[in-house]
């Protein structure tokens, strides 16, 4: 059973961190040695839990498991023991050379058979004949390709019609980074202990991690210590939405500064300034070329017009905004660079830079560095315009590698665009997007973001939770929408008050108290 695309997704317990490879192992570490937590209650906490959840969504009579060395392959076969004793046909294919008389199958008669001694379609016939298959082959601590022996059970899992049940991540992903490097299994659920691997949230294994269920296994308590990233559920983007006083007035509920919109390119902030309306700003000020006023008004009539050509209304507007929005459709020209230099000198208010002035930064219209030494920033530039502004760290590795590199190096907060989006801080803390989707590809949809994010920065957000919330608030709303390949930002932005003043609460129909985050597989 899949949750209710109407309902908010994914639903969470409390925070949901999300753990690197090297983070999940030294923590798994920590709870055992510093903390005195039984390594093998442990293993069974998590075995005796992925196998409930497995019950739970595929009611199986048969199951095959394929288990590997080390904890991966002892969690396999304490699920296989669990659904055992309840009366499901379990059956391991070993591939490592594991005991057969394993003690944590507590001697229950389990069939084992060596990967070694089943030809390619006697495994293959095993496999099918089950009504799901639990992937216990390769942990969370693996790097690089699978070996050729663990490679060809993965292919064999992926040739089978049978759904397979992935533990803690599907065999032959990156836990950190979401590569894979190899083949890797295709999983219809990735059950995962104690916190989501990063690597199972980014591209391109994101796919591969189908259903994405995490349970609480008997571990100490996660902290921002254990961890670099949090998930940006519903429940966490709710906690953090702005709130207005019931005797509060337009300009105390966010003035917002939108500057943009050169030659040709009104639509750019007429996007942005709707949506920063239906985002709660109080009132919106567009700063545009003079040719533009008629477009505007009439496309935003909610909006005050400032033409580009009076500095001195565009300095007083810079300078009593709350928050300013700077780059849709601006231009890269001299002109729009002197204009982006004026606007970053003055004020220390929130200043959000998108597009256009991303590209001038990149050019060295404007020191990032510097701008972020004297008032707060959020950056918002998907990975071309990242390739432009810092083509050093474009390289490093993962969407969160890049964005936290360009975060700390330039004391800024950044909101890197993609599937998943992801937001760093300066601190070097990382905020994981869960709303995306390949819906929201159509041009505007940046414009329409800034607009929000600039909207919340207005209401008094720091940097980093106003992009992390306004990635929330829009995706959430193309979901609203329902307009499948044919949204439009406008679309978005009309359905941002109902997110707002949403009431339906995200949760799982797993009935157990342990799951703490699931999330649909991602389409």
């Amino acid at each position: 059973m899949s949750p209710d695309r109407t309902l908010p997704s994914p639903c969470s317990r409390g925070d949901v961190f999300a753990q690197t490879g090297p983070e999940a192992s030294a923590f798994d570490s920590s709870a055992i040695q510093d903390v005195g937590v039984p390594e093998r209650v442990l293993m069974e906490n998590a075995g005796r839990s992925a196998a409930l959840v497995i019950q739970s969504i595929f009611s199986a009579h048969r199951v095959v498991g394929v288990v590997g060395a080390g904890n991966n392959g002892g969690d396999a076969l304490v699920v296989l023991r669990s659904l055992a004793a309840w009366g499901v046909d379990s059956t391991a294919i070993l591939v490592a050379d594991r005991d057969h008389e394993e003690p944590l199958l507590h001697a229950w008669p389990i069939p084992m058979v060596q990967d070694a001694d089943l030809s390619d379609a006697d495994a293959l016939q095993l496999m099918d004949g089950a009504d799901v298959i639990v992937d216990g082959v390769l942990g969370t601590g693996v790097h690089g390709a699978p070996r050729e022996r663990q490679a060809t059970m993965i292919e064999h899992m992926n040739a089978s019609s049978t759904p397979v049940a992935a533990l803690d991540i599907p065999s032959g992903v990156d836990a950190t980074t979401g590569a894979v490097p190899g083949v890797a299994v295709d999983a219809d659920v990735t059950i995962s202990f104690g916190a989501p691997k990063t690597g199972a949230l980014l591209h391109p294994a994101r796919r591969r991690v189908g259903r994405h269920v995490t349970v609480e296994i008997g571990f100490p308590a996660l902290t921002e210590a254990d961890s670099i990233a949090r998930v940006v559920t519903p429940a966490w983007a709710r906690r953090h939405l702005p709130a207005r006083e019931t005797d509060t007035h337009k300009n105390r509920v966010g003035r917002l500064l939108i500057v943009g919109g050169g030659l040709g390119m009104a639509g750019a902030v007429i996007l942005a300034a709707r949506a920063a309306f239906h985002a709660g700003a109080g009132l919106v000020q567009v700063c545009s070329l003079s040719e533009h006023r008629d477009a505007i008004q009439a496309g935003i009539p909610e909006a005050i017009f400032i033409p580009l050509d009076d500095p001195d209304g565009l300095e007083e507007a810079a300078i009593r905004a709350d928050s300013l929005v700077v780059g849709p459709g601006l231009g890269d020209g001299e002109d729009s660079a002197e204009v982006l230099r004026r606007i970053v000198r003055r004020g220390s208010q929130p200043l959000l830079l998108d597009a256009d002035a991303l590209n001038l930064a990149a050019t060295g219209t404007i020191s990032l560095f510097e701008v972020g030494a004297r008032r707060p920033v959020l950056v918002t530039p998907h990975l071309g315009e990242m390739g432009r502004l810092a083509p050093h760290h474009v390289d490093s590795g993962s969407p969160i590698d890049v964005a936290r590199a360009v975060a700390t190096e330039s004391a800024i907060s950044v909101l890197l665009k993609g599937a998943p989006s992801v937001v760093a801080a300066a601190s070097g803390s990382v905020l994981v997007d869960t709303q995306s989707s390949s819906d929201l590809a159509v041009a505007g949809m940046g414009d329409m973001l800034s607009g929000v994010c600039g909207a919340l920065l207005a209401q008094g957000l720091d940097t980093h939770v106003a992009g992390a919330v306004g990635l929330y608030l829009s995706g959430r709303a193309a979901k609203l929408a329902g307009r499948g390949a044919g949204l439009t930002p406008s679309d978005v932005s009309a359905h941002l008050p109902d997110v707002l003043t949403e009431t339906a609460r995200a949760e799982t129909e797993l009935p157990f108290a342990f799951v703490i985050f699931d999330a649909e597989a991602p389409r």
